[in-house]
């Protein structure tokens, strides 16, 4: 009897170990994920920081487009108090197309785009919108991990009794993937066409 009841400590410890092994697996990729998404909020929050430099710079030169720059400044407010993953999106999503007539009206002052500030803020601008897409590959991909181990067996028993929740991924929009971009170079002349030839004499 006693190399049953040997037998058995051994199947209890070894489930147990198993149990273990899984659980803190589990574990880990939540972990990630939550560590992922905190880098995209950091970048996320390096965009919300020059959105007022770049109103105010575009604002010096086009003070009467009120109602363009209103909505930019109503939706960074949103952004920074979407909850959630998804609100966080679908407000990041607004944010951008309000940034992009935010540029549409630059595009209009030759002046202003001409300028050392105005350029710099939107190089800034470019560099943080490639930084959010490269984090929120990292934050999907690392989702998706977690999210194959809580759907598949044995881990998704596991997820099941110690109640794992799935996570959002963050899908945004089209108009999101790509930062706004402004051409600071003046738009070519057209060609002139070549001076007309002096008429001949008449001959005599």
């Amino acid at each position: 009897m006693l190399w049953v009841v040997i037998a058995i400590v051994v199947v209890v410890v070894l489930l147990l170990l198993w149990l273990v092994a899984m659980f803190n697996r589990l574990v880990r990729l939540r972990n990630r994920a939550e560590n992922a998404w905190a880098q995209v909020d950091v970048q996320l929050r390096k965009r919300y920081d020059l959105i007022p430099n770049l109103v105010e710079t575009v604002k010096g030169y086009a003070a009467h487009e009120r109602q363009t720059f209103e909505a930019v400044t109503q939706a960074r407010t949103a952004a920074q108090q979407a909850q959630g993953v998804a609100q966080q999106a679908a407000a990041e999503t607004a944010l951008t197309a309000a940034l992009g007539r935010l540029f549409a009206v630059a595009e209009n002052y030759p002046q202003l785009r001409a300028t050392e500030n105005f350029q710099q803020l939107q190089a800034q601008l470019s560099d943080v919108e490639s930084n959010i897409a490269v984090a929120r590959q990292v934050y999907n991909d690392t989702v998706l991990s977690y999210e194959n181990a809580l759907e598949t067996v044995p881990t998704s028993v596991i997820a099941g009794i110690f109640n794992f929740r799935p996570r959002e991924y963050f899908q945004t929009e089209d108009v999101t993937r790509e930062a706004p971009r402004v051409s600071f170079t003046e738009p070519e002349a057209a060609p002139t066409a070549p001076p007309a030839q002096p008429a001949e004499p008449p001959a005599s």
